[in-house]
């Protein structure tokens, strides 16, 4: 590199200067290879969103590379559904891989051989200690561990043992191969580390091959090293496996070098981003599936309706820190109202409905309505408008209070797109429910050719009677009611927390006509109710939207 490109390498972030160091020093060659690393078992949530980012936003900030590699060492609890599903999250990110895929499970007779020269080296032994027994040698944190009567097994016996767990001659759990480092360090991860584990479990790629499988801080600094990864960049809970990451790459014979580096994992609140966690809701009916659009899956956030570049834009405004923080959620729906104020076309939809009667109004017409006020070039859509329409019960009220605008009896109020109606004489039913209400209109008040002079102080919305659509709206709040449900109090669970009103469906909203073609995936905002978009379930005989976001801006206001 000249002095020049020096001159401009990226330094928004600690992890870029730790790069540029690497760069100039010539500890990592002229480039920068960084991959990203999920375990298939689960669902990405909005956590590995930021370490998506990161990963594949710095590859092409020094115009680099990025590997997707699944870390597909726990056959147990792995899934070829997540493999997919993890694919399909990082392209509606908007990140490729292009045909750098790859998997844990490529490298295991390599780490296997890795593990045999380890043993041949005298650093490396079978160990048949029980995880009790383990955990007791293992020691304090002021207490230094106790080395494994085991550990003084000769190297021949040690290959011979290793190559019998291989050959399937012992029971699950039974035996483990340990890295022989320091049973007295102060960082736990050295002190004796295991390696391999007896489990027979069908892999969803290996099928029945092998019955031993290599621990994930065996086996991930070594597939790192083997792609070619210059900088393993990874969460803050890393930082004190670090040492053993760099032990292992030491300690075997691979072509790179990797340099590992920690960031702030993301916490956001009135969620949780255990993947343990989140099974548990998917697995005990908590929730629908992993993309239920209450959790903070990737797929759930799709499918409620989150923008991928909202998404992107949150992980760019929280940044790259050092230091664990919890974010508010506020933040993320800000970013989602950001995005889709600008690109989400306009319709009217009626929540809870009460019926109008205008009295004076004969026929019926067509009205144009803008689709978009923030993109004139969407152009406009015509609305019908009848005798018989439909508004929200709560846009009108018997006994108005102090600094209600809209329809009173007696009172005026403008309809979006039509004209001004007068409130003349309210229905109610034999318990006193209000159920129709008739008004009339004023033909000289029509939008766009208003020459009337009235003004009035409220404007609502409104659909037609006679074309409008039935739909079943789901309305989304948090999924849980305590800000931080991982604090969790004596004698609680984290379940304990969980909002009782996370979802609320509405059975019986009414839509404009132009809704009935409206196509999945394209998010719309409903007037004074939020935005909204058509959810998967939805067909043309029974549309099902879920809203995305109300149209309040907490954090925008605080900002």
């Amino acid at each position: 590199m000249s002095a020049r490109d020096f001159a401009s390498l990226p330094n928004n972030h600690f992890i870029n200067t730790i790069i540029n160091n690497d760069l100039k020093e010539g500890k990592c060659g002229d480039k920068v290879h960084t991959r990203f690393p999920p375990e298939p078992n689960g669902r990405l949530h909005i956590g590995h969103a930021k370490a998506i980012c990161i990963d594949f936003g710095t590859a092409q900030e020094y115009n680099g590379l990025c590997n997707l590699r699944f870390d597909d060492t726990n056959p147990s609890k792995e899934e070829q559904q997540f493999i997919d599903a993890i694919q399909e999250d990082v392209h509606w990110l908007g990140f490729d891989w292009q045909d750098r895929l790859y998997y844990a499970s490529d490298y295991f007779e390599k780490l296997y051989d890795f593990a045999v020269q380890l043993i041949k080296d005298g650093k490396a032994y079978v160990c048949d200690l029980s995880q009790d027994e383990m955990r007791a040698y293992r020691g304090t944190p002021t207490v230094p561990g106790t080395l494994s009567p085991y550990a003084s097994r000769s190297v021949d016996e040690n290959l011979e043992l290793f190559a019998q767990m291989r050959e399937g001659h012992f029971e699950d759990g039974s035996r483990v191969l340990r890295a022989r480092i320091d049973m007295a360090s102060s960082n736990f991860n050295m002190r004796d580390p295991v390696m391999y584990r007896i489990q027979r479990s069908y892999h969803q790629r290996t099928g029945d091959k092998w019955c031993i499988y290599p621990m994930y801080d065996y086996a991930h600094p070594i597939s790192d090293a083997l792609e070619g990864i210059t900088h393993s960049i990874c969460t803050l809970e890393f930082e004190n496996h670090r040492p053993l990451y760099e032990w292992f790459i030491n300690n075997v014979d691979v072509p790179c070098k990797s340099r590992q580096i920690e960031f702030a994992r993301l916490n956001i609140t009135y969620t949780v981003m255990s993947k343990r966690k989140l099974r548990r809701l998917v697995e005990e009916g908590y929730v629908n599936d992993w993309d239920d659009p209450r959790m903070p899956t990737l797929s759930g956030m799709r499918r409620r309706g989150y923008p991928a570049a909202a998404i992107r834009d949150f992980c760019d405004k929280i940044g790259v820190a050092k230091a664990n923080s919890t974010v508010e959620f506020s933040l993320l729906e800000h970013c989602v109202r950001d995005i889709l104020n600008t690109n989400a076309n306009r319709a009217m939809a009626v929540i809870d409905p009460l019926k109008v009667v205008i009295d004076n109004y004969q026929g019926s017409e067509l009205l144009p309505a803008e689709n978009n006020p923030e993109l004139p070039e969407r152009g406009k859509r015509e609305i019908s408008f009848s005798k018989e329409i439909f508004i929200e019960r709560s846009d009108f009220m018997e006994e108005p209070v102090k600094g209600f605008h809209r329809l009173t009896p007696g009172g005026e109020v403008r309809l979006k797109f039509a004209y001004i109606i007068k409130c003349e004489s309210i229905v109610e039913d034999e318990n006193g429910n209000i159920i129709e209400l008739h008004c009339s209109y004023d033909p000289t008040t029509k939008s766009g050719s208003d020459n009337s002079g009235k003004k009035v102080k409220g404007t609502i919305h409104w659909v037609d009677a006679v074309t409008a659509i039935p739909a079943t709206l789901r309305l989304y709040d948090y999924l849980f009611a305590k800000e931080n449900p991982d604090d969790v109090e004596e004698d609680k669970d984290f379940i304990d927390y969980l909002n009782p009103h996370s979802l609320t469906t509405v059975d019986h909203a009414l839509l404009e006509s132009s809704l009935a073609d409206s196509d999945q995936g394209v998010p719309y905002q409903f007037m004074r109710q939020g935005y909204f978009i058509a959810d998967y379930d939805s067909t043309p005989q029974h549309l099902i939207f879920n809203r995305i976001a109300s149209l309040k801006d907490s954090w925008g206001k605080q900002k």
